[in-house]
């Protein structure tokens, strides 16, 4: 218990107030202590301060408030790494997969498949162009599955779909690594800038400009 000053002053006031002398003393009462021996008003006052200052006043702790936690920002996963240089076999060996990952590449790689599954990379890297360059030449529709289901241009697809395709045969997972090197720009097959093409076995006659021969495929600009 911590005895404050103003406690201590109210005690010995009312100490002194209640000690006063009686008016007789008789022969049966008790006899006073000695002088050096009794405790006064004021020294019981001084001891009641020399008390209080020994009581330790507890202190309160505080824990520290720690900053928020700031979540460190997710590093975006990560893709393949790919070497621009590298040749278009490595490419492809670190692009193959079952899965286009959008609509429009899987049109693409479709088209790749079902034009020319059985050409050298080359070939087939020649045939994904074409399909990319009517996107962008404005002279065609302007997505990959526009162009692919543009009447009359493709004769594997029928009204708004094709065949269905084994999306775990080596053929496919090479199309759609063809695909992802087109979309990117990562190679150019000779054919860059061709809008056009058939196989060597039919002469349509056309009067286009012949930019490249690659595979089974002639192609025109």
């Amino acid at each position: 218990m911590v005895v404050s000053l103003r406690s201590a002053l109210l005690v010995c006031a009312a100490m002194s107030a209640g000690s006063v002398a009686p008016a007789q003393v008789g022969p049966d009462t008790d006899a006073l202590l000695p002088a050096q021996t009794a405790v006064t008003s004021t020294d019981l006052a001084k001891q009641l301060l020399r008390e209080s200052d020994q009581v330790a006043v507890p202190t309160v702790a505080t824990t520290p408030v720690a900053e928020p936690a700031v979540a460190e920002p997710a590093a975006e996963e990560a893709g393949p790494s790919l070497d621009a240089k590298a040749d278009l076999s490595t490419l492809v060996s670190q692009l193959r997969g079952t899965e286009p990952g959008s609509r429009q590449l899987e049109c693409l790689a479709a088209g790749i498949y079902f034009e020319s599954k059985g050409e050298p990379l080359a070939g087939q890297l020649a045939v994904g162009e074409v399909i990319a360059n009517r996107a962008g030449s404005g002279r065609f529709p302007s997505s990959y599955c526009g162009v692919l289901l543009q009447r009359g241009q493709f004769s594997f697809v029928r009204g708004n779909s094709w065949p269905s395709i084994s999306k775990g045969s080596a053929a496919w997972k090479t199309a759609v690594a063809i695909a992802k090197i087109v979309d990117r720009d990562l190679k150019d097959s000779g054919a860059a800038t061709a809008l056009f093409f058939h196989a060597k076995r039919v002469t349509p006659g056309w009067r286009k400009k012949r930019v490249a021969s690659i595979g089974n495929h002639v192609f025109y600009r």
